[in-house]
């Protein structure tokens, strides 16, 4: 069984669990589509803005969802690739 800290109230998993749910999955998937979402509109602001300091925060903001939308695409990428393995 894995290890999970305590903190307070909440327990942290050192690891994601081997196996996702279907719920799991299809939570990332939608998890996958509000990153677009924001990155997209985060990217048409930046494009829009004429004030230099906000223009540069949205571009941030924009990078930070790009990141976040190919974070959960490995973890859906490596979920297929260990399902297909036991298959």
């Amino acid at each position: 069984m894995q290890q999970q800290q305590q903190t307070g109230n909440q327990q942290i998993m050192p690891q994601p669990p081997q196996v996702l749910t279907v719920k799991d999955e299809l939570y990332l998937k939608d998890m996958l589509s509000w990153n677009l979402l924001a990155a997209k509109k985060a990217n048409f602001f930046a494009e829009q803005c004429q004030d230099p300091e906000i223009q540069q925060s949205l571009q941030h903001t924009c990078a930070m969802h790009e990141r976040h939308y190919h974070k959960f695409q490995q973890l859906l990428d490596h979920h297929a690739t260990s399902a297909n393995q036991m298959n």
